[in-house]
């Protein structure tokens, strides 16, 4: 999942700033800067913008102004470095809110929650274009977002409350629902054969008395699973 964010700030410094800790982040991806909230105002109309990094204090047009302008809203971060706007930050329903100046630290924590709101969001939300043409997820690892690539990813276990991604290199842990990666992987792809297992469809050596054999590793299917599964690979899937 890449996020697409623009950069609001009047003060030259504090835009460079926000687009150096944004290049940092794998997810994160500026496509637009500006020093005034006027220019944004068609830039919106024309570019889909998941996230924007919104000054407050600007002359002739503020942040506030500009952000209750907007009919249809990305997520929202305000950066200001005045801590007066906390109650209109509440009131106005944005995401986060940044006082400069702005260490790297806060900043993740600010991305990360706007990540997580993009990864809970319901299926069907995100728009088909993007799905489509997405080759990998960014899961949270402890302190870091990990990249795993859909073309090495073999299968996914569940553990308790934990999630384990199994790809060709390396086995990765995280705290993850079933429900919420299912809704992240390409569902031509991948398939849930088990209540504690999904399977990537093209890594599969071979099915067999209830069993599917990916190189080494050989996972069950669960009754619960096993027809839906027969059809799903003979192309006559049925959700």
């Amino acid at each position: 999942m890449k996020i697409k964010c623009i950069v609001i700030d009047d003060e030259i410094p504090a835009i460079e700033q926000m687009t150096d800790y944004i290049e940092r982040v794998p997810f994160l991806e500026c496509i637009g800067t500006f020093d005034n909230a006027i220019e944004p105002v068609p830039f919106l109309k024309t570019n889909p913008v998941d996230m924007i990094f919104l000054d407050v204090e600007m002359e002739g047009f503020t942040g506030i102004q500009f952000l209750k302008t907007l009919r249809s809203r990305p997520k929202i971060v305000l950066t200001t470095a005045y801590d007066s706007y906390a109650i209109a930050a509440f009131d106005l329903n944005v995401t986060d809110y940044l006082l400069k100046p702005i260490s790297f630290e806060r900043f993740i924590q600010a991305v990360e929650k706007v990540y997580d709101l993009f990864r809970d969001q319901p299926a069907g939300a995100e728009s088909s274009t993007r799905i489509a043409s997405r080759e990998f997820i960014f899961v949270k690892t402890e302190f870091r977002m990990h990249r795993i690539d859909f073309a090495s990813l073999l299968y996914i276990e569940g553990k308790k409350e934990y999630l384990c991604f199994y790809t060709r290199t390396e086995k990765i842990m995280v705290l993850q629902s079933f429900a919420a990666i299912l809704r992240e992987l390409p569902a031509h792809n991948f398939y849930r054969i088990h209540k504690s297992y999904i399977v990537a469809i093209d890594k599969i050596d071979r099915v067999e008395k209830g069993r599917v054999y990916i190189g080494e590793h050989i996972i069950p299917v669960s009754e619960t699973y096993k027809e839906g599964f027969a059809l799903f690979l003979t192309g006559k899937r049925s959700d």
